[in-house]
């Protein structure tokens, strides 16, 4: 005889606080849930990493929209309906031969949004945030990417101001993919800067 009972897994701290002030601000009427459920299936659905790498795809495949996009980002990037709050001063700077590009905010964790979805927990660490500034390449290359000696690196911190998007370089063999294609190559830490395709 078997019995099967499904135990649900114990939360976390951080779950279980959570969880407490969304009993108690339901409870008070300050919170509905199906409004935080909307806000977390839109966050879910339409914000993230996809929506920076279908920008990237286009650059890669349209010059026109490439040059747009390094001229005017907040335009170009809205003109695709990737705008939005956290998006609304955006620049993109594009990685070369001769020059790599890292993002950082060192003020706090400011983020594109509608581009990149919500920051990775290490984007907003204090150590990523001094060492990004301080030393970059000895950075990349613990995180797995080793820019050569003659590449310079820039480092861009984002703010209220301006929030950045690194437009990665191409990588060879991928001429005859289709933008769709493209896009599914592209990823959140080649778009920081913290990797390279």
């Amino acid at each position: 005889m078997t019995t099967d009972h499904h135990h649900p897994a114990e939360l976390a701290p951080i779950e279980a606080r959570v969880a407490a002030i969304e009993s108690v601000l339901v409870q008070k009427g300050i919170l509905d849930t199906a409004a935080v459920d909307a806000i977390v299936t839109h966050l879910e659905d339409n914000l993230g990493p996809m929506n920076g790498a279908q920008v990237i795809a286009r650059a890669w495949t349209d010059p026109v929209y490439k040059e747009q996009l390094l001229d005017d980002a907040t335009a170009a990037i809205d003109a695709l309906g990737f705008g939005g709050p956290q998006g609304e001063h955006m620049v993109v700077v594009e990685n070369t031969p001769a020059v790599h590009n890292i993002v950082v905010c060192t003020l706090c964790s400011c983020y594109p949004w509608p581009t990149l979805g919500l920051p990775p927990k290490w984007y907003k660490e204090p150590a990523y945030r001094a060492r990004a500034v301080r030393e970059p390449r000895k950075l990349l290359a613990e995180m797995g990417t080793v820019v050569p000696d003659n590449v310079e690196i820039r480092v861009w911190d984002s703010s209220s101001e301006a929030r950045y998007l690194v437009l990665p370089m191409r990588p060879d063999g991928t001429e005859g993919m289709s933008v769709s294609e493209l896009a599914g190559i592209v990823t959140r830490d080649s778009m920081i800067g913290v990797q390279r395709l």
